[in-house]
């Protein structure tokens, strides 16, 4: 496969072809089976990479520190309520700085205009780790996982119904994805929290011939789901509005039921994380202690069973956010190498 993506920024799936979102998942499990081997690369070997974080995180934060590390990086964590980022310093003259000591960005935060900027005027890769629009690095997780767990189907053949806010950055990165691989999404929930014209326009616009874009109130759209996918109601920085999403959204809670509705004994449940589906959360027993309210998005039942593959889809944060660095700041001959050892 003839495909260079090196000094390319990762800022959505928009922004990538067919062929080279392919290119990414084949080198995925390349860089996957290498670890599994105890092999650690040398494909990051001197390159600096700025971490920069203004929201919190596990997964996204511990998937580019390790994936860095093994293969010779070098991560730097820059906590934004410890540096002049956006207080004192503009997020230009920001870039302009960072480009100065790294070889790439990666930024975790609200504003998609931010990361924008920071590959704008950095100059240099800049990866979008989360914003309140887009979360494209959960998304390539996502198909490396379905691609595992159903190996018979081709990704042009699977229909993944993305359930509850539809409005929220999953639902976003989930739209994008399928209109590039040529995918069938459902957005099913409430229309109050139904995505704006803005979004779909912008995934139709994008979309490959054979996508199919469908958003719903309707149950009925979830028969012949290949993947139910849920995301907790209320998002970082959302939290004053805990309680009415919580009613607003009360009938699309994953339950086995909902899941049998698909008629589809082998569908998956797949979920982003952290997922609220026992009473082991400080935030679910507070809603219940103050509110009254169950928050749970996902049954226990559910999340701890055979169909769900959510921690699947933690491992793989590391193996396609690896592949994303090394294919856009490693030698492009030396991808290629890594890409082949497989064949």
């Amino acid at each position: 496969m003839n495909i260079s993506l090196y000094n390319r920024s990762f800022l959505t799936l928009l922004d990538f072809s067919e062929a080279e979102i392919k290119f990414l998942l084949d080198l995925s499990l390349q860089l996957k089976r290498k670890r599994k081997n105890g092999i650690n690369g040398t494909l990051l070997q001197g390159k600096n990479i700025a971490l920069l974080f203004e929201k919190t995180s596990t997964r996204t934060r511990s998937a580019f520190e390790i994936g860095i590390i093994e293969e010779g990086g070098y991560p730097s964590f820059i906590d934004v309520s410890s540096s002049q980022f956006g207080k004192k310093e503009s997020v230009e003259d920001s870039a302009k700085v960072l480009a100065g000591y790294f070889h790439g960005i990666e930024f975790r935060g609200y504003a998609q205009q931010t990361v924008e900027d920071l590959a704008k005027y950095s100059g240099i890769p800049v990866y979008n780790g989360l914003t309140d629009e887009d979360h494209p690095t959960q998304i390539l997780a996502d198909l490396l996982t379905i691609q595992e767990k159903l190996p018979s189907k081709p990704l042009s053949q699977i229909k993944v119904a993305y359930v509850g806010d539809t409005r929220n950055n999953m639902a976003n990165a989930w739209m994008y994805g399928c209109a590039k691989l040529g995918m069938h999404f459902v957005g099913y929930g409430p229309k109050e929290l139904h995505p704006t014209k803005e979004f779909i326009d912008k995934a139709q616009v994008n979309a490959k011939n054979g996508t199919s874009i469908e958003i719903s109130d309707n149950p009925d759209c979830l028969i012949g789901a290949d993947v139910i996918y849920t995301d907790v109601w209320v998002s970082m920085g959302e939290e004053h509005e805990l309680q009415k999403r919580a009613q607003l959204l009360q009938n699309y809670k994953i339950t086995p039921e909902l899941m049998a509705y698909t008629q589809n004994p082998d569908v998956i449940f797949m979920h982003c994380l952290p997922a609220f589906h026992d009473d082991h959360t400080a935030i679910v027993q507070k809603a219940k202690d103050e509110f009254g309210i169950d928050i749970k998005e996902v049954s226990d039942k559910v999340f701890r069973g055979k169909n769900s593959v959510v921690f699947e889809q933690a491992e793989n944060r590391l193996h396609t956010i690896k592949s994303i660095l090394v294919a856009t700041l490693a030698a492009p001959e030396k991808v290629i190498e890594q890409l082949n050892q497989g064949n």
